[in-house]
């Protein structure tokens, strides 16, 4: 018999994780140095309010913008960016933050809130309890303010519509590949840029009711992929094994209606969001299994702390059509191999604006399939050798555009 769970539909507000703020035990060198320096940024910036309206800043946006969002504006306008990265590096020293009561450590320098003191927003695709929320509570720990988007476009809508500073989106597993839709979402809205990446072990926990045991269960369900990662252990159990949408709405259920001959395959965030036990965590078959997930922000996301940010793994996103289609694809790819730069992943899309080409040869017109490629870089943007790079494939391109140049450390 088959378990039926209802999927409710979560209100688009923010829902706060737990995540604990900002100790009060913070070093009063650190607190003392940052508002030395916050107060040399305010300072300047309202001395510049003449200079906003010359460059076309918007003022009337400054009331709408989040302290984040606030800072990257201005930072982007200004030459604030040494001040901006020297919050973040002050803000992110060990014991300036307590340990999450999730994920311990502190957060890492790309994707500190930086000097407001607020809680940053994280809009995450999925529902509470979902692995993409443990991503944004590991992305952001230790204070943000994160909050579930049910439709995939609703991240990357609340980023354009400004209720969210940061979007967490899944990007790829590496069993089952990538999350197309993400990046064609990606490709949609030329106002994303991705800020960051975060690439976790995936852990796939056995949860039931408080109590139950192995011998109580009849049988398990999860999500088809989860299902699939565990199928070696699920047929040793030799229990029923039912698919449903969403396996954290179906740890909500069970836990709701106290269900003890039923075990969810879920993640630990789930656990701990509905007040479930991990009878076995780790149940998937291959140790090797790991999630990509993306984090993006709007442009521009602090583009010259790219060239002052200290040394360190860094990635380049680009992606891009070629005018002569395909054939044209070693071409593009030995710009970069010419220059020692790595091209450390590969990906094409269907061109939804140009899907077929047609070409006229002496054999009759034969029609090809027009793909936009997604290359991962080793390197900044703003490097000498990936910016000569990056001119001559615009040069073969009929499209080229930088999803974002970000680092990896």
């Amino acid at each position: 018999m088959a378990i039926r769970i209802p999927v409710s539909s979560y209100p688009h507000n923010i829902i706060n994780t737990n995540i604990r703020s900002r100790s009060s035990s913070c070093s009063s060198d650190v607190k003392s140095s940052a508002s030395s320096i916050r107060s040399k940024a305010i300072t300047s910036s309202l001395k510049q309010q003449r200079k906003l309206k010359e460059k076309n800043f918007d003022l009337d946006l400054l009331p709408h913008l989040s302290p984040l969002q606030l800072t990257e504006e201005i930072a982007s306008s200004f030459d604030l960016d040494v001040v901006v990265h020297e919050l973040e590096r002050l803000f992110n020293q060990p014991g300036a933050y307590p340990p999450h009561p999730y994920l311990p450590g502190p957060s890492s320098p790309s994707t500190s809130p930086g000097f407001s003191g607020h809680p940053v927003r994280v809009a995450y695709q999925g529902v509470r309890g979902s692995y993409c929320q443990e991503a944004a509570v590991k992305a952001f720990s230790p204070v943000c303010n994160a909050f579930p988007c049910i439709h995939m476009e609703d991240a990357f809508q609340a980023l354009e519509d400004r209720t969210a500073d940061r979007a967490i989106v899944p990007a790829e597993n590496s069993i089952d590949g990538t999350i197309d839709r993400n990046f064609d979402l990606l490709l949609r809205h030329d106002n994303v840029e991705i800020a960051g990446e975060l690439i976790l072990p995936v852990n796939h926990c056995l949860l039931a009711v408080p109590g139950a045991c192995r011998s109580d269960l009849k049988r398990i369900v999860s999500h088809p992929q989860a299902l699939s990662h565990c199928k070696t252990k699920l047929e040793l159990m030799a229990l029923d094994v039912d698919e449903v949408p969403n396996a954290a709405e179906a740890a909500r259920f069970v836990s709701e209606n106290g269900i003890s001959d039923t075990a969810v395959i879920g993640s630990v965030i789930a656990a701990k969001e509905f007040g479930l036990q991990a009878i076995e965590q780790n149940f998937q078959d291959q140790i090797g299994n790991f999630n990509r997930f993306l984090q993006l922000g709007l442009r521009p996301v602090l583009p010259g702390r790219r060239d002052k940010s200290p040394s360190g793994t860094w990635k380049t996103t680009v992606a891009f059509s070629l005018e002569k289609g395909v054939s044209d694809l070693f071409r593009a790819l030995w710009h970069f191999e010419s220059r020692n730069i790595a091209v450390t992943r590969v990906e094409h899309r269907p061109n939804q604006l140009n899907p077929v080409r047609a070409v006229k040869k002496e054999t009759g017109t034969i029609r090809y399939f027009e793909y936009i490629f997604i290359l991962d870089l080793e390197g900044k943007v703003s490097d000498p050798g990936l910016k000569e790079a990056l001119i001559q494939l615009d040069e073969i391109s009929g499209f080229c555009r930088v999803l974002g140049s970000y680092s990896c450390t």
